[in-house]
Protein backbone atom coordinates (compact mmCIF):
# COMPACT_ATOMS: atom_id res chain seq x y z
CA UNK A 1 0.00 0.00 0.00
CA UNK A 2 2.56 2.43 0.93
CA UNK A 3 4.76 1.91 -2.08
CA UNK A 4 1.82 2.53 -4.17
CA UNK A 5 0.71 5.55 -2.70
CA UNK A 6 5.14 6.88 -2.80
CA UNK A 7 4.73 5.90 -6.60
CA UNK A 8 1.76 7.85 -7.25
CA UNK A 9 3.67 11.47 -5.48
CA UNK A 10 5.85 11.17 -8.38
CA UNK A 11 3.66 12.77 -10.94
CA UNK A 12 2.63 16.10 -9.78
CA UNK A 13 4.97 19.35 -10.95
CA UNK A 14 5.99 21.15 -8.16
CA UNK A 15 6.45 24.56 -9.75
CA UNK A 16 2.71 25.49 -10.68
CA UNK A 17 -0.12 25.01 -8.24
CA UNK A 18 0.19 26.05 -4.22
CA UNK A 19 -1.74 25.02 -2.17
CA UNK A 20 -4.71 26.44 -2.63
CA UNK A 21 -5.68 24.37 -5.55
CA UNK A 22 -4.76 21.38 -4.14
CA UNK A 23 -6.49 21.83 -0.61
CA UNK A 24 -9.42 18.87 0.36
CA UNK A 25 -10.21 20.41 3.55
CA UNK A 26 -12.50 18.76 6.41
CA UNK A 27 -15.32 22.16 7.34
CA UNK A 28 -15.41 22.50 10.57
CA UNK A 29 -18.78 23.01 11.55
CA UNK A 30 -20.28 24.88 14.83
CA UNK A 31 -23.26 23.94 15.93
CA UNK A 32 -24.14 26.24 19.21
CA UNK A 33 -21.23 25.48 21.61
CA UNK A 34 -20.39 21.90 20.32
CA UNK A 35 -17.53 22.05 17.87
CA UNK A 36 -17.33 19.37 15.07
CA UNK A 37 -13.97 18.91 14.22
CA UNK A 38 -11.57 16.42 13.01
CA UNK A 39 -9.24 14.46 14.82
CA UNK A 40 -6.19 13.17 14.03
CA UNK A 41 -4.39 9.54 15.63
CA UNK A 42 -0.93 8.05 15.08
CA UNK A 43 -1.81 4.15 15.45
CA UNK A 44 1.08 0.73 15.74
CA UNK A 45 1.89 0.91 11.87
CA UNK A 46 -0.27 -2.30 10.50
CA UNK A 47 -3.18 -1.77 12.97
CA UNK A 48 -4.56 0.84 10.85
CA UNK A 49 -7.48 -1.45 10.58
CA UNK A 50 -7.94 -2.22 13.38
CA UNK A 51 -7.91 1.25 14.92
CA UNK A 52 -10.74 2.18 12.80
CA UNK A 53 -13.06 -0.69 13.66
CA UNK A 54 -12.50 0.48 17.65
CA UNK A 55 -13.63 4.11 16.29
CA UNK A 56 -16.67 2.95 14.92
CA UNK A 57 -17.93 0.78 17.82
CA UNK A 58 -16.79 2.94 20.76
CA UNK A 59 -17.21 6.83 19.08
CA UNK A 60 -19.97 5.70 16.51
CA UNK A 61 -18.05 7.39 13.79
CA UNK A 62 -16.09 5.62 10.45
CA UNK A 63 -12.44 6.54 10.80
CA UNK A 64 -10.23 7.50 7.69
CA UNK A 65 -6.83 5.69 7.25
CA UNK A 66 -4.06 7.78 6.06
CA UNK A 67 -1.95 7.33 3.05
CA UNK A 68 0.69 8.21 5.84
CA UNK A 69 0.86 4.60 7.16
CA UNK A 70 0.44 4.41 11.06
CA UNK A 71 -2.41 7.77 10.67
CA UNK A 72 -6.33 7.58 11.20
CA UNK A 73 -8.29 10.64 11.12
CA UNK A 74 -12.20 10.42 12.01
CA UNK A 75 -14.90 13.75 13.03
CA UNK A 76 -15.93 14.06 16.32
CA UNK A 77 -17.87 16.48 18.28
CA UNK A 78 -16.61 18.58 21.30
CA UNK A 79 -19.15 16.84 23.74
CA UNK A 80 -17.98 13.58 22.88
CA UNK A 81 -14.14 14.68 23.17
CA UNK A 82 -13.30 12.70 26.11
CA UNK A 83 -14.06 9.54 24.53
CA UNK A 84 -11.40 9.50 21.96
CA UNK A 85 -8.97 9.47 25.30
CA UNK A 86 -10.61 5.98 26.11
CA UNK A 87 -9.34 4.09 22.58
CA UNK A 88 -7.64 1.59 23.29
CA UNK A 89 -5.71 1.04 20.13
CA UNK A 90 -4.05 4.93 19.69
CA UNK A 91 -0.65 6.15 20.62
CA UNK A 92 -1.46 10.07 20.08
CA UNK A 93 -4.24 12.56 19.48
CA UNK A 94 -4.54 15.95 17.53
CA UNK A 95 -7.18 17.92 16.07
CA UNK A 96 -6.56 18.73 12.57
CA UNK A 97 -6.13 22.54 11.79
CA UNK A 98 -5.96 21.99 8.04
CA UNK A 99 -5.41 19.18 5.73
CA UNK A 100 -4.25 19.39 1.87
CA UNK A 101 -4.28 16.04 -0.35
CA UNK A 102 -2.15 17.33 -2.76
CA UNK A 103 0.23 20.53 -1.88
CA UNK A 104 2.26 20.70 -4.45
CA UNK A 105 5.04 22.34 -3.67
CA UNK A 106 7.37 24.92 -5.32
CA UNK A 107 10.55 23.76 -7.22
CA UNK A 108 13.32 25.50 -5.46
CA UNK A 109 13.31 25.66 -1.63
CA UNK A 110 13.26 29.32 -1.12
CA UNK A 111 9.44 29.82 -2.40
CA UNK A 112 8.75 26.49 -0.81
CA UNK A 113 9.55 27.92 2.73
CA UNK A 114 7.80 31.30 1.46
CA UNK A 115 4.79 29.91 0.93
CA UNK A 116 4.85 27.82 4.15
CA UNK A 117 5.16 31.09 6.03
CA UNK A 118 2.53 32.54 4.43
CA UNK A 119 -0.04 30.00 4.86
CA UNK A 120 0.30 30.11 9.14
CA UNK A 121 -1.95 33.40 8.53
CA UNK A 122 -3.95 31.49 6.09
CA UNK A 123 -5.15 28.60 8.31
CA UNK A 124 -8.53 28.23 10.36
CA UNK A 125 -7.05 28.15 14.20
CA UNK A 126 -10.41 29.07 15.89
CA UNK A 127 -11.73 25.38 16.15
CA UNK A 128 -8.69 23.75 16.41
CA UNK A 129 -7.89 26.69 19.53
CA UNK A 130 -10.87 25.64 21.39
CA UNK A 131 -10.65 21.95 21.07
CA UNK A 132 -7.42 22.61 22.71
CA UNK A 133 -8.19 24.13 25.20
CA UNK A 134 -11.40 21.73 26.41
CA UNK A 135 -9.26 19.31 25.95
CA UNK A 136 -6.66 20.61 28.43
CA UNK A 137 -10.11 21.57 30.93
CA UNK A 138 -10.88 17.68 30.58
CA UNK A 139 -6.82 16.92 31.51
CA UNK A 140 -7.44 19.08 34.56
CA UNK A 141 -10.54 17.32 35.85
CA UNK A 142 -8.94 13.64 35.36
CA UNK A 143 -5.81 15.32 37.48
CA UNK A 144 -3.59 14.81 34.43
CA UNK A 145 0.09 16.46 34.63
CA UNK A 146 0.48 19.89 33.70
CA UNK A 147 3.33 21.22 31.67
CA UNK A 148 4.38 21.20 28.28
CA UNK A 149 6.19 17.61 27.76
CA UNK A 150 7.53 15.66 23.93
CA UNK A 151 4.95 14.22 22.38
CA UNK A 152 5.53 11.79 19.75
CA UNK A 153 3.55 12.62 17.32
CA UNK A 154 4.65 9.57 14.49
CA UNK A 155 5.48 6.18 16.11
CA UNK A 156 6.28 4.92 12.85
CA UNK A 157 8.41 7.64 11.33
CA UNK A 158 11.28 6.44 9.54
CA UNK A 159 14.14 9.07 11.04
CA UNK A 160 14.87 9.51 14.81
CA UNK A 161 13.29 12.73 16.09
CA UNK A 162 16.70 14.11 16.60
CA UNK A 163 15.96 17.13 17.36
CA UNK A 164 13.41 16.33 20.33
CA UNK A 165 15.76 13.77 21.53
CA UNK A 166 17.88 16.67 21.98
CA UNK A 167 15.70 18.16 24.41
CA UNK A 168 13.50 16.36 25.59
CA UNK A 169 13.11 12.55 27.30
CA UNK A 170 10.79 10.57 24.72
CA UNK A 171 10.90 6.83 23.56
CA UNK A 172 12.85 6.40 21.01
CA UNK A 173 10.62 6.70 18.13
CA UNK A 174 9.36 3.46 15.92
CA UNK A 175 10.87 3.67 12.48
CA UNK A 176 9.66 2.26 9.39
CA UNK A 177 10.22 -0.49 7.18
CA UNK A 178 12.79 -0.40 4.43
CA UNK A 179 9.58 -1.43 2.26
CA UNK A 180 7.66 1.75 3.11
CA UNK A 181 11.21 3.83 1.37
CA UNK A 182 11.29 4.76 -1.77
CA UNK A 183 15.41 3.84 -1.71
CA UNK A 184 17.53 2.58 1.49
CA UNK A 185 19.91 5.20 0.06
CA UNK A 186 17.81 8.10 0.82
CA UNK A 187 15.25 6.60 3.83
CA UNK A 188 17.28 8.15 6.44
CA UNK A 189 17.40 11.48 4.48
CA UNK A 190 13.59 11.36 3.28
CA UNK A 191 11.90 11.32 6.84
CA UNK A 192 13.10 13.49 9.47
CA UNK A 193 11.30 15.00 12.90
CA UNK A 194 12.64 18.00 13.84
CA UNK A 195 11.38 20.97 16.17
CA UNK A 196 10.93 24.84 15.95
CA UNK A 197 10.00 26.58 19.50
CA UNK A 198 7.12 29.24 19.11
CA UNK A 199 5.29 30.35 22.25
CA UNK A 200 2.10 32.24 22.63
CA UNK A 201 1.58 35.71 24.36
CA UNK A 202 -2.23 35.55 25.30
CA UNK A 203 -3.94 38.70 26.83
CA UNK A 204 -3.49 37.14 30.34
CA UNK A 205 -0.86 37.63 32.16
CA UNK A 206 0.94 34.43 31.96
CA UNK A 207 1.99 33.86 28.38
CA UNK A 208 1.42 30.53 26.71
CA UNK A 209 4.54 28.73 25.54
CA UNK A 210 4.27 27.61 22.08
CA UNK A 211 6.46 25.13 19.66
CA UNK A 212 6.01 23.22 15.69
CA UNK A 213 7.22 19.66 15.59
CA UNK A 214 7.24 18.42 11.99
CA UNK A 215 7.41 14.87 10.52
CA UNK A 216 8.02 14.71 6.97
CA UNK A 217 8.55 11.58 4.51
CA UNK A 218 8.95 11.66 1.41
CA UNK A 219 12.19 12.28 -1.71
CA UNK A 220 10.55 15.03 -3.61
CA UNK A 221 10.91 17.54 -0.87
CA UNK A 222 13.35 20.54 -1.44
CA UNK A 223 13.72 21.29 2.11
CA UNK A 224 14.03 19.60 5.27
CA UNK A 225 11.93 19.16 8.35
CA UNK A 226 14.44 21.56 10.44
CA UNK A 227 13.69 24.04 8.01
CA UNK A 228 9.74 23.28 7.86
CA UNK A 229 9.57 23.35 11.42
CA UNK A 230 11.44 26.74 11.68
CA UNK A 231 10.09 29.14 9.12
CA UNK A 232 6.55 27.44 9.49
CA UNK A 233 7.16 28.33 13.12
CA UNK A 234 8.52 31.56 12.75
CA UNK A 235 5.51 32.51 10.62
CA UNK A 236 2.64 30.92 13.04
CA UNK A 237 5.32 32.81 15.79
CA UNK A 238 4.63 36.49 14.29
CA UNK A 239 1.00 35.90 13.52
CA UNK A 240 0.06 35.56 17.15
CA UNK A 241 2.98 37.23 18.73
CA UNK A 242 3.61 34.00 20.56
CA UNK A 243 7.07 32.98 22.29
CA UNK A 244 8.70 30.23 22.19
CA UNK A 245 9.91 27.25 24.56
CA UNK A 246 11.08 23.83 22.93
CA UNK A 247 10.57 22.00 26.11
CA UNK A 248 8.07 23.24 28.22
CA UNK A 249 5.63 24.24 25.85
CA UNK A 250 1.92 24.40 26.24
CA UNK A 251 0.68 23.84 22.88
CA UNK A 252 2.66 21.71 20.27
CA UNK A 253 1.45 22.43 16.48
CA UNK A 254 2.21 19.36 14.28
CA UNK A 255 3.43 20.08 10.84
CA UNK A 256 2.88 16.53 8.87
CA UNK A 257 4.05 16.20 5.51
CA UNK A 258 4.18 13.21 3.65
CA UNK A 259 5.09 13.22 -0.06
CA UNK A 260 2.56 15.85 -0.84
CA UNK A 261 0.00 15.12 1.69
CA UNK A 262 0.02 18.23 4.24
CA UNK A 263 -1.74 17.74 7.84
CA UNK A 264 -1.15 20.54 10.05
CA UNK A 265 -2.94 19.75 13.39
CA UNK A 266 -2.86 21.00 17.24
CA UNK A 267 -1.10 18.07 20.04
CA UNK A 268 -4.30 16.81 22.07
CA UNK A 269 -1.58 14.34 23.90
CA UNK A 270 1.48 15.02 26.16
CA UNK A 271 2.80 11.50 26.21
CA UNK A 272 2.05 8.56 24.10
CA UNK A 273 -1.06 6.70 25.21
CA UNK A 274 0.94 3.21 25.22
CA UNK A 275 2.99 3.84 28.17
CA UNK A 276 -0.97 3.16 30.20
CA UNK A 277 -0.08 -0.10 31.68
CA UNK A 278 3.79 -0.43 32.59
CA UNK A 279 5.38 0.83 35.47
CA UNK A 280 8.50 -1.62 35.36
CA UNK A 281 9.87 -2.25 31.86
CA UNK A 282 12.11 -5.10 30.50
CA UNK A 283 14.57 -4.53 27.47
CA UNK A 284 11.82 -5.82 25.03
CA UNK A 285 8.90 -4.02 26.94
CA UNK A 286 5.40 -4.21 23.84
CA UNK A 287 3.47 -0.96 23.34
CA UNK A 288 0.26 -1.54 25.35
CA UNK A 289 -1.26 -0.01 21.89
CA UNK A 290 0.70 -2.79 19.82
CA UNK A 291 -0.50 -5.63 22.52
CA UNK A 292 -4.52 -4.74 22.09
CA UNK A 293 -4.13 -4.94 18.41
CA UNK A 294 -3.12 -8.21 19.00
CA UNK A 295 -5.45 -9.48 21.50
CA UNK A 296 -8.07 -7.94 19.21
CA UNK A 297 -6.76 -10.25 16.33
CA UNK A 298 -7.54 -13.28 18.11
CA UNK A 299 -11.06 -12.33 18.92
CA UNK A 300 -11.66 -12.83 22.90
CA UNK A 301 -14.93 -14.54 24.05
CA UNK A 302 -16.02 -15.04 27.50
CA UNK A 303 -14.53 -17.99 30.02
CA UNK A 304 -11.37 -18.03 27.16
CA UNK A 305 -8.45 -19.14 29.03
CA UNK A 306 -5.43 -16.48 27.46
CA UNK A 307 -1.88 -18.47 28.03
CA UNK A 308 1.05 -16.22 27.67
CA UNK A 309 3.86 -18.28 27.91
CA UNK A 310 7.00 -15.21 27.24
CA UNK A 311 5.07 -13.06 29.01
CA UNK A 312 8.27 -10.30 29.70
CA UNK A 313 6.97 -7.42 31.61
CA UNK A 314 3.19 -8.83 31.22
CA UNK A 315 2.19 -6.06 28.74
CA UNK A 316 -0.19 -8.57 26.40
CA UNK A 317 -2.36 -10.43 29.05
CA UNK A 318 -2.79 -6.86 31.11
CA UNK A 319 -4.10 -5.16 28.31
CA UNK A 320 -6.27 -7.99 27.81
CA UNK A 321 -7.04 -8.33 31.31
CA UNK A 322 -7.93 -4.74 31.48
CA UNK A 323 -9.96 -4.21 28.05
CA UNK A 324 -11.28 -7.95 27.20
CA UNK A 325 -11.72 -9.09 31.53
CA UNK A 326 -14.62 -11.69 30.54
CA UNK A 327 -11.49 -14.23 29.93
CA UNK A 328 -8.54 -15.37 32.63
CA UNK A 329 -5.02 -14.62 31.50
CA UNK A 330 -2.08 -16.59 32.28
CA UNK A 331 1.15 -15.11 32.11
CA UNK A 332 4.63 -16.96 32.46
CA UNK A 333 8.13 -16.59 31.99
CA UNK A 334 11.59 -19.01 32.86
CA UNK A 335 12.85 -15.78 33.25
CA UNK A 336 13.05 -14.32 37.62
CA UNK A 337 13.04 -10.90 36.63
CA UNK A 338 10.78 -10.96 33.59
CA UNK A 339 8.33 -12.78 36.11
CA UNK A 340 8.81 -9.88 38.97
CA UNK A 341 8.07 -6.98 36.43
CA UNK A 342 5.19 -8.60 35.47
CA UNK A 343 3.74 -9.04 39.10
CA UNK A 344 5.31 -5.53 39.96
CA UNK A 345 3.35 -4.10 36.71
CA UNK A 346 -0.40 -6.25 37.90
CA UNK A 347 -0.03 -4.59 41.70
CA UNK A 348 0.97 -1.12 39.91
CA UNK A 349 -2.24 -1.25 38.31
CA UNK A 350 -4.64 -2.78 40.82
CA UNK A 351 -3.01 -0.04 43.06
CA UNK A 352 -4.48 2.80 40.87
CA UNK A 353 -7.45 1.44 40.53
CA UNK A 354 -8.27 0.70 44.22
CA UNK A 355 -7.57 4.71 43.83
CA UNK A 356 -9.62 5.62 41.46
CA UNK A 357 -12.56 3.68 43.42
CA UNK A 358 -12.81 0.91 40.72
CA UNK A 359 -12.57 -2.67 41.52
CA UNK A 360 -8.86 -3.75 41.73
CA UNK A 361 -8.92 -7.29 40.72
CA UNK A 362 -7.76 -8.36 37.51
CA UNK A 363 -8.24 -11.77 35.80
CA UNK A 364 -4.86 -13.07 35.66
CA UNK A 365 -1.93 -14.85 37.10
CA UNK A 366 1.61 -15.34 37.14
CA UNK A 367 4.12 -18.15 37.10
CA UNK A 368 7.41 -18.99 36.16
CA UNK A 369 7.62 -22.01 34.67
CA UNK A 370 9.92 -24.05 31.57
CA UNK A 371 8.31 -22.60 28.20
CA UNK A 372 8.62 -26.03 26.60
CA UNK A 373 7.53 -28.34 29.54
CA UNK A 374 4.22 -26.18 30.28
CA UNK A 375 2.07 -27.14 34.23
CA UNK A 376 -0.79 -27.23 31.65
CA UNK A 377 -3.46 -29.73 30.82
CA UNK A 378 -3.56 -31.08 27.30
CA UNK A 379 -5.97 -29.32 25.28
CA UNK A 380 -6.96 -26.44 27.90
CA UNK A 381 -6.18 -23.50 26.49
CA UNK A 382 -8.01 -21.77 24.08
CA UNK A 383 -5.87 -18.59 23.05
CA UNK A 384 -2.36 -18.41 22.65
CA UNK A 385 -0.27 -14.98 22.41
CA UNK A 386 2.81 -13.69 22.90
CA UNK A 387 5.99 -11.78 21.77
CA UNK A 388 8.46 -14.62 20.45
CA UNK A 389 12.17 -13.94 21.23
CA UNK A 390 13.41 -11.82 17.48
CA UNK A 391 16.93 -12.79 17.97
CA UNK A 392 18.49 -9.43 18.62
CA UNK A 393 17.81 -8.12 21.81
CA UNK A 394 16.77 -11.07 23.50
CA UNK A 395 17.86 -14.77 22.47
CA UNK A 396 19.44 -15.00 19.13
CA UNK A 397 19.13 -16.20 15.57
CA UNK A 398 20.78 -19.65 15.95
CA UNK A 399 18.78 -20.68 19.24
CA UNK A 400 15.78 -19.79 17.29
CA UNK A 401 15.96 -22.47 14.76
CA UNK A 402 15.66 -24.78 18.50
CA UNK A 403 13.47 -22.84 20.20
CA UNK A 404 10.54 -22.12 17.77
CA UNK A 405 9.83 -25.72 16.96
CA UNK A 406 10.13 -26.70 20.93
CA UNK A 407 7.87 -23.80 21.55
CA UNK A 408 5.16 -24.55 18.68
CA UNK A 409 5.15 -28.14 19.61
CA UNK A 410 3.82 -27.41 23.21
CA UNK A 411 1.53 -24.59 22.19
CA UNK A 412 0.08 -27.08 20.27
CA UNK A 413 -0.34 -30.15 23.34
CA UNK A 414 -2.04 -27.30 25.59
CA UNK A 415 -4.40 -25.70 22.93
CA UNK A 416 -7.76 -26.97 22.15
CA UNK A 417 -7.55 -28.80 19.01
CA UNK A 418 -10.06 -27.38 16.16
CA UNK A 419 -10.92 -24.28 18.13
CA UNK A 420 -7.75 -23.13 19.59
CA UNK A 421 -5.81 -20.11 18.53
CA UNK A 422 -2.64 -17.97 18.39
CA UNK A 423 -1.41 -14.72 17.67
CA UNK A 424 2.75 -14.66 17.75
CA UNK A 425 4.89 -11.36 17.06
CA UNK A 426 8.39 -12.30 15.82
CA UNK A 427 10.69 -10.87 13.30
CA UNK A 428 12.58 -13.79 12.90
CA UNK A 429 10.22 -14.73 9.97
CA UNK A 430 11.60 -17.34 8.11
CA UNK A 431 12.73 -19.50 11.38
CA UNK A 432 9.01 -19.66 12.27
CA UNK A 433 7.58 -20.23 8.84
CA UNK A 434 9.87 -23.55 8.89
CA UNK A 435 8.90 -23.97 12.10
CA UNK A 436 5.08 -24.52 11.47
CA UNK A 437 5.93 -26.50 8.27
CA UNK A 438 7.85 -28.98 10.76
CA UNK A 439 4.73 -29.55 13.13
CA UNK A 440 2.83 -31.85 10.98
CA UNK A 441 -0.56 -29.72 10.38
CA UNK A 442 -1.31 -28.79 13.84
CA UNK A 443 -1.33 -25.65 12.99
CA UNK A 444 -2.39 -23.82 9.75
CA UNK A 445 -1.71 -19.80 9.20
CA UNK A 446 -4.77 -18.00 8.81
CA UNK A 447 -3.24 -14.35 8.49
CA UNK A 448 -0.62 -12.16 9.07
CA UNK A 449 -0.28 -8.41 9.72
CA UNK A 450 3.43 -6.53 8.91
CA UNK A 451 4.08 -4.41 12.05
CA UNK A 452 6.95 -2.27 12.98
CA UNK A 453 8.66 -2.47 16.03
CA UNK A 454 11.22 -0.50 17.42
CA UNK A 455 12.37 0.16 13.99
CA UNK A 456 12.47 -4.01 12.59
CA UNK A 457 9.96 -5.03 10.37
CA UNK A 458 7.89 -7.75 12.26
CA UNK A 459 5.01 -9.92 11.67
CA UNK A 460 1.81 -10.86 13.57
CA UNK A 461 0.85 -14.70 12.96
CA UNK A 462 -2.34 -15.89 13.35
CA UNK A 463 -1.84 -19.75 13.36
CA UNK A 464 -5.04 -21.79 13.87
CA UNK A 465 -4.64 -25.26 15.76
CA UNK A 466 -5.99 -28.00 13.83
CA UNK A 467 -7.84 -31.16 14.60
CA UNK A 468 -4.51 -33.40 14.28
CA UNK A 469 -4.20 -35.27 17.76
CA UNK A 470 -1.01 -34.13 19.35
CA UNK A 471 1.38 -37.07 19.94
CA UNK A 472 0.11 -38.93 16.87
CA UNK A 473 1.66 -36.80 13.59
CA UNK A 474 4.66 -38.68 11.46
CA UNK A 475 6.65 -35.20 13.26
CA UNK A 476 5.69 -36.00 16.62
CA UNK A 477 7.17 -39.85 16.33
CA UNK A 478 9.87 -38.46 14.54
CA UNK A 479 10.33 -35.99 17.58
CA UNK A 480 9.63 -38.82 20.47
CA UNK A 481 13.05 -40.89 19.07
CA UNK A 482 15.16 -38.66 21.11
CA UNK A 483 18.51 -36.76 19.95
CA UNK A 484 18.77 -39.57 17.52
CA UNK A 485 18.96 -37.07 14.26
CA UNK A 486 19.41 -34.10 16.40
CA UNK A 487 23.05 -33.80 14.26
CA UNK A 488 21.53 -34.26 10.97
CA UNK A 489 19.11 -31.67 11.95
CA UNK A 490 20.93 -28.80 12.64
CA UNK A 491 23.04 -29.46 9.53
CA UNK A 492 20.16 -28.96 7.41
CA UNK A 493 19.37 -25.90 9.77
CA UNK A 494 22.37 -24.17 9.08
CA UNK A 495 21.81 -24.72 5.08
CA UNK A 496 18.51 -22.73 5.37
CA UNK A 497 19.94 -20.29 7.09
Amino acid sequence: MSSQEEDGTAEPGHNTAGPSTSSSTENDKITGDIITVTIGATVPTGFEHTAAEEVNEKIGVDARISKDRGRIYFPITTDKLYQVHLLRSVDNLFVVVEEYDHYQFKESKEETLMEMQQLASKLPWTNALEVWKLNGALKKKKGYRKGGNGTKVKPNSEATDAAIADTEQQEPPQAASAAESPTKAESTADTETSTQDSEETAPEAKPIKFRVTCNRAGDKHSFSSNEAARDFGGAVQEYFLWKADMTKFDIEVLLNIHNEEVVIGIALTEESLHRRNISHFGPTTLRSTLCYGMLRLCKPQASDVILDPMCGTGAIPLEGAIEFNSSFYVAGDNNDMAVNRTVNNICHIQKRRAIKGSASGLPIDTVRWDLCNLPIRTGSVDIIITDMPFGKRMGSRKKNWDLYPSCLREMARVCTPGSGKAVLLTQDKKCLAKAISRMGGLWRKLHTVWVNVGGLHAGVYLLKRTGAVFGQTPEDVYESRGTVNEKGDEKGEKELS
